[in-house]
């Protein structure tokens, strides 16, 4: 096969990595199941189960499902950097099964109550809050170097892929069987997701290793004994892990970048409260459209993470420039309502979104140092979801006395100086990188497109 390759076309990498294409399964599966179960209970609530104030009770909800991202990064880095990758990932995908499937079989028995549908949305979260980070951190463990850039965009296109199934079940499961039936089809998912992580073997492990007769075989020539792979000592003697605080305190560029984007989800993460509101609210529809809104949204962001390499220019340029086109297109809709506007509109918010994300975490995974990974992505989301809750909580609160057009203008409205921001970071790169680390300093002069790094 490896004779072949270089004439012809080479296979995907999850056909020819098993291990990487059973992990990046089980992400999949992972992801689909929590977005399936978001999106199908706030529309239970917009749509059958809320009250006059349904805009705050769906706000509500989705707040208590992306606390745990936020509040549970430290715990989440230092479970990540002490203990076998694989074992953190199949633990994760199976309590979060165990906590779905006796739910589903109670709902299927009776009424649920709505602290239970908030308990599990707070359970599935605290899994999920767990497995992306570790997932993250263990792609170097899964793949060669050389595929590290296309691991990276499989995995996030996981996301898109997610988002467009689970986000397409969601409503639907709603309208067909009611919350129960997400939540059974959520409980299978997370088991099935357990299993397949199980059968993996992950080659490439730094630190503790997932399969003793694997990692230390011919692949420790890549590792800890010659000293070529970093964050490792010469012997084998992981280094002394740095606190969250310290990563990014040495990484001040990548610091300002998530505070960039962490500023624009507050606006962009809205969509998920916004969008059952316009269905209902503007457009008259039921759980179909919120579900065909739900995949153009996941399909744009699926498109964009493919193709997010061969967009042209600087990873902050580029950065921006997408910020000013998802304020466009958020706000369109409160301009010109209708079914057509608002899917094109979440089409192209998706394509921004799949972008930005391949072109700045593939640059994160070549420059933030080995032995830092495993904080850097933990506080990496809990950055980037710490204004998730808040959003949720002040759109849904606003819903119940703004027009659904009204919530859209004001998303468009507030992207625009966040990529104003981000534009002005990228022109002052270069000078201060003297001023900054040697890992800073090496983040602002690649800059370049993600296909040109090193």
């Amino acid at each position: 096969m490896s004779a072949v390759a270089p004439r012809g076309r080479r296979l995907p990498l999850v056909l020819r990595n098993p291990s990487f294409g059973r992990v990046w399964t089980a992400q999949l599966l992972t992801q689909a199941a929590g977005r399936m179960f978001q999106v199908g209970a706030v529309w239970w609530l917009v749509g059958f189960a809320g009250g006059e104030r349904r805009g705050l009770e769906s706000g509500l909800f989705l707040m208590v499902s992306t606390l745990p991202a936020v509040a549970l990064a430290p715990v989440v880095a230092r479970v990540v950097a002490r203990h076998a990758h694989r074992t953190v990932l199949a633990v994760a995908a199976a309590v979060a099964g165990a906590v779905a499937v006796p739910v589903a079989l109670w709902a299927y028995a009776g009424d649920l109550p709505m602290a239970a549908v908030y308990a599990v949305g707070l359970a599935l979260a605290a899994c999920q809050a767990v497995f992306d980070p570790c997932l993250t951190t263990s792609v170097p463990e899964l793949v060669e170097d050389t595929d590290i850039e296309a691991a990276t965009g499989f995995e996030l296109s996981t996301q898109s892929l997610a988002g467009l199934g689970g986000g397409l079940l969601g409503p639907l499961l709603v309208d067909a069987g009611g919350l129960p039936a997400v939540v059974a089809v959520c409980g299978t998912a997370y088991l099935l997701a357990a299993l397949l992580v199980a059968s993996a073997r992950f080659r490439h492990a730094t630190g503790t290793s997932d399969a003793p007769q694997d990692a230390q075989g011919p692949q420790d020539s890549q590792g800890a004994p010659d000293g070529s792979m970093a964050g490792e000592g010469g012997h084998g003697t992981p280094p002394a892990r740095r606190t969250l605080r310290q990563i990014l305190a040495g990484l001040p560029f990548i610091r300002r970048v998530l505070l960039c984007f962490a500023a624009a989800n507050l606006f962009t993460t809205a969509v998920y409260v916004v969008m059952p509101l316009y269905t209902r609210g503007v457009l008259h529809s039921t759980g179909s459209t919120v579900a065909t809104l739900e995949a153009a949204l996941g399909a744009g962001t699926l498109v964009g993470s493919f193709t997010g390499a061969r967009v042209p220019g600087r990873p902050v340029a580029v950065g921006s420039a997408c910020l000013a086109v998802m304020a466009v297109a958020l706000g369109l809709p409160g301009l010109w309502a209708g079914h057509a506007t608002a899917i094109g509109a979440l089409a192209v918010a998706g394509w921004c979104v799949g972008v930005i994300g391949v072109r700045f975490v593939a640059l994160f995974q070549r420059l933030v140092p080995t032995a830092d990974k495993p904080g850097f992505f933990a506080v990496m989301q809990a950055l980037l979801g710490a204004t998730f809750p808040l959003s949720s909580l002040v759109f849904g609160a606003l819903g119940d006395h703004l027009g659904a057009r009204a919530l859209c203008l004001v998303q468009g409205a507030g992207l625009i100086p966040v990529a104003l921001a981000l534009w002005w970071l990228g022109g002052r790169a270069r000078p201060d990188a003297p001023r900054t680390s040697p890992g800073d300093a090496a983040t602002a002069a690649h800059l370049t497109p993600a296909g040109e790094t090193s």
